[in-house]
């Protein structure tokens, strides 16, 4: 039987009242604990917050300049170019609000007035550049006086990246294009500018996903702000606790900034994947990284594309997920029609226009080899390892004109050696098939490119490899065999020997003066060196030319004729002058003769301005000065200079250069059929690699081609890093800075004359086909090639340029203190007037190749020794 107890009613509601009253105190106290614990967060964060906003919002990293550019009386110039100039250097135009601190410009009819401002690289002196028929007729100071040049304001470059790599360009709210607020908000956050700091509804649908069963991951509800409170104030680490000081951070920002001001912070900080070896932070750094533009200038799909990577930089990169980041950017544009930003015609257009990124945008803006360099250079001679972020202001060579030159000469001249490359690799696949053999990968080779003033050894642009995005190796400071392109400093030691009066003796016992036309022999040749040591080298295809005068040795790169050479003037003599000049890599062989001994890029550029800048070697810099924020000097540095040859050795080689390009059997003469017409002198090199080397009377350029496996490239220098060399120069003198080239001025004590070019005598108006030969005054021919004296030159004489000296040969020049000492076993002792050897032992001509292939064929000069020049 069942029994029924009551309970009284009273105690029924005594016991739910307390329950109720004490779940209200553990409530209490869990408010009460929880708002001391968000108290405590809030003004620990809110300090945290107003301290980091009392700071620069950025590491105010330090700033890379050009150099100033450089306005010449004369100089083929316009005055809009001027104020572009300015323009880009950030002066305003005078009358224009807000003045730029930078300076200020004035724009009358033919007349150009700058100036400088506080904050300008130079002293507030103004000057008036006044233009004529599109020169520069006149440059007037403050004060009324002439002046020859003016130097502009320096062109910002880049900043160093901080020591995460991470590069950015500081953008202003009212800098960004119309199209970027509205996508990223759309994409983002769609009431980023209607909302507080929280997005309630996101995240309490997030907190309850986060909940459920079976879900690993937590959930984001982020609006712009708290994705920035995260990005200034904390760990990337995805907990409740992270989460939670990200809301009251955001929170504490919402109370002290503008949504714009936010935005703008969104904008500068904001992760937008890498590219090569630098993160690029804000859309500044990433207009120009994926576009090569002023963020300013990015249209409706590139707004849309830079939005779109928000979501994950890395795995939505345009350079290598083109396809992923079509997509996303085409949700981007949908998005931006549902909140009315667009219209759907808008989007439908935007989503047929292709990813435009422009591959090497990168490369050229920000030089980024070149900036490496630089940063290299400033930590070793700063030895501060926080330079960085003291805001300094560093002032280079660079110029952005130039250096954007040469990033197209390098990409559109390896166009035609990656066919070469690729049509080769073609007929070894199909080989390898036909026999079994599983082919090896496709390679294309890696390229460096140094362009100097001869002058002062400033490093106008720089390249060092293909593509920085793929690859961050500078090859431009990286040692390869030099190749043919070391031959000019054999013949430079053998015109110090004639300075001297000292007589050179060929291997026949021929003895004299050298000049342009000393006999040399070019025929197969075992030399012997140091202790009974041998090396047998090889010209090109084997292709040999027998007794050829000196000039043509050169311009034909004939290896054997060039070692017989140095072997003349003495192994140490020549190795001495390359080392002074700074290849210091060489040692006293036949091999070294030919190029087999490494340097890179950057040091032979240093060396070739020997030829160019008179006989002084300059080394080259990138680094002008050091300045604080404000614009004091804190370090500056002046180049080093040093006299090797005397100023007529270095013009007797340099005209021997000038025949690589203007003969038409030269190795360089396809230079100037690419319509390259500049007075220039040069020398190409092939060893494992390809070399051009040459310059003009106001720009050296060195540019080497070759694989980073150190394989054979097996493509001549005048193939491959010919048509780099000659893009490059054509479209640098059509620079105003490079447009005002010059013919080559022989110093006193050369003599240049005209000689006939079947005979090498001097040429009359019986052989009218001449050419310009220069000699040390008192060497050159006294004959003329109408042959009165009886020498008449033979049939072989006449095709390939060969003749004799007249049968009194003129006196050998007062002798000279030579830069290097007198070769060992030459004939020193006997008198000045000795016959030369052409006199003595007329050329003897070996037939190796056909008659017709010995006039019409191609002649190249790369070394096939295969043979160790290691002594």
């Amino acid at each position: 039987m069942a029994v029924i107890v009551k309970v009284p009613r009273l105690a029924v509601s005594a016991t739910r009242r307390q329950v109720l009253i004490l779940a209200a105190t553990v409530c209490l106290i869990a408010l009460l604990v929880g708002g001391l614990i968000f108290s405590w967060y809030w003004n620990k964060y809110g300090q945290i917050v107003t301290n980091r906003l009392k700071e620069p919002l950025f590491e105010h990293t330090a700033q890379i300049y050009a150099a100033p550019p450089e306005v010449r009386l004369g100089q083929k110039l316009t005055a809009q170019w001027v104020v572009n100039e300015l323009q880009q250097a950030g002066y305003t135009a005078e009358g224009q609000t807000p003045v730029s601190k930078m300076g200020t410009y004035a724009v009358d009819p033919g007349t150009v007035t700058v100036r400088p401002g506080p904050a300008s690289y130079h002293a507030e002196d103004p000057a008036t550049i006044s233009f004529a028929q599109g020169m520069v007729s006149q440059i007037a100071g403050g004060s009324g006086e002439q002046l020859s040049a003016y130097e502009l304001e320096p062109l910002l470059v880049t900043g160093l990246s901080d020591q995460s790599r991470a590069k950015r360009r500081l953008v202003t709210y009212n800098d960004l294009p119309q199209y970027m607020v509205p996508a990223v908000t759309s994409i983002e956050d769609r009431r980023f500018f209607q909302e507080g700091a929280l997005d309630y509804r996101g995240i309490l649908r997030s907190a309850l996903n986060d909940l459920m069963p079976g879900h690993h991951y937590l959930e984001g509800a982020s609006t712009i702000d708290m994705l920035l409170a995260k990005m200034f104030f904390l760990t990337p680490d995805r907990t409740w606790h992270r989460k939670f000081l990200q809301v009251i951070i955001a929170l504490q920002m919402e109370h002290r900034l503008t949504k714009q001001q936010i935005f703008q912070m969104f904008a500068n900080e904001v992760p937008l994947g890498e590219v090569g070896s630098y993160a690029i932070d804000g859309f500044g750094e990433a207009a120009q990284a994926y576009f090569g533009k002023d963020v300013g200038q990015l249209n409706l799909p590139e707004c849309a594309l830079l939005a779109g990577m928000i979501q994950s930089p890395s795995w939505l990169n345009p350079f290598r997920h083109a396809q992923r980041a079509m997509v996303r950017r085409n949700v981007v544009l949908d998005a931006m029609v549902e909140t009315g930003a667009i219209t759907k015609g808008q989007a439908d257009q935007a989503k047929a226009t292709p990813i435009d990124v422009v591959p090497g945008a990168f490369d050229s803006g920000e030089a980024p080899w070149f900036t490496e360099l630089v940063r290299g250079e400033l930590r070793q001679r700063l030895g501060d390892p926080d330079y960085n972020e003291q805001g300094l202001r560093i002032y280079t060579s660079l110029d952005p004109d130039l250096q954007q030159v040469a990033q197209n000469a390098v990409r559109e001249g390896l166009k035609h050696t990656d066919e070469v490359v690729r049509a080769r690799y073609e007929r070894r696949v199909r080989y390898d098939e036909r026999h079994g053999i599983k082919p090896p990968p496709l390679k294309y080779p890696q390229v460096a490119l140094v362009a100097l003033n001869p002058h002062t050894g400033q490093v106008l642009a720089l390249v060092g490899g293909r593509n920085y995005a793929q690859s961050q190796l500078d090859h431009a400071t990286k040692h390869r065999p030099t190749g043919s392109i070391f031959k000019p400093f054999v013949y430079a030691a053998a015109f110090n020997s004639s300075l001297a009066g000292t007589q050179l003796t060929n291997p026949s016992g021929a003895s004299g003066i050298f000049t342009p036309l000393t006999i040399l022999h070019d025929e197969p040749t075992t030399f012997t060196f140091g202790n009974g040591q041998t090396y047998s080298p090889h010209d090109f295809d084997n292709e040999y030319f027998g007794d050829v005068p000196a000039v043509q040795a050169l311009y034909m790169s004939l290896n054997n004729a060039t070692i017989e050479l140095a072997e003349m003037v003495g192994y140490d003599n020549v190795a001495n002058l390359a080392r002074a000049a700074g290849i210091t890599s060489v040692q006293p062989t036949p091999a070294m003769a030919i190029g087999s001994y490494d340097a890179t890029p950057m040091q032979m550029a240093g060396a070739y301005t020997v030829f160019a800048n008179g006989g002084v070697k300059i080394d080259p810099w990138m680094l002008a000065s050091v300045r604080a924020p404000n614009g004091d000097v804190i370090a500056g540095y002046t180049p080093k200079t040093t006299p090797l040859l005397d100023a007529r050795t270095a013009f007797l080689t340099l005209s021997l250069m000038e025949q690589v390009l203007d003969n038409r059997h030269g190795t360089g003469a396809g230079i100037r059929t690419m319509g390259f017409t500049a007075p220039a002198a040069a020398k190409t090199g092939t060893s494992h690699d390809a070399w051009f080397a040459g310059f003009t009377s106001n720009l050296l350029c060195v540019v080497w081609v070759g694989n980073d496996d150190y394989s054979e490239l097996n493509i001549e220098g005048d193939r491959a890093a010919g048509p780099i060399w000659g893009d490059f120069m054509k479209a640098a003198v059509q620079l105003p800075q490079y447009s005002d080239t010059e013919q080559f001025v022989p110093p006193p004590g050369v003599v240049q004359v005209q000689l006939d070019d079947t005979t090498n005598l001097l040429a009359d108006a019986s052989c009218p086909n001449d050419w310009t030969a220069t000699f040390l005054a008192g060497t050159q021919p006294t004959d003329t090639c109408d042959h009165s004296t009886g020498n008449q030159p033979n049939i072989f004489q006449k095709i390939f340029g060969l003749g004799k000296q007249p049968a009194n040969p003129p006196a050998a020049p007062n002798a000279a203190q030579p830069l290097t000492p007198a070769p060992a076993g030459a004939a020193s002792a006997q008198p000045a007037a000795t016959q030369n050897p052409q006199e003595e032992q007329a050329p003897e001509q070996k037939k190796k190749r056909g008659f017709w292939s010995r006039i019409f064929g191609r002649h190249n000069h790369k070394s096939q020794d295969g043979q160790n020049p290691q002594p």
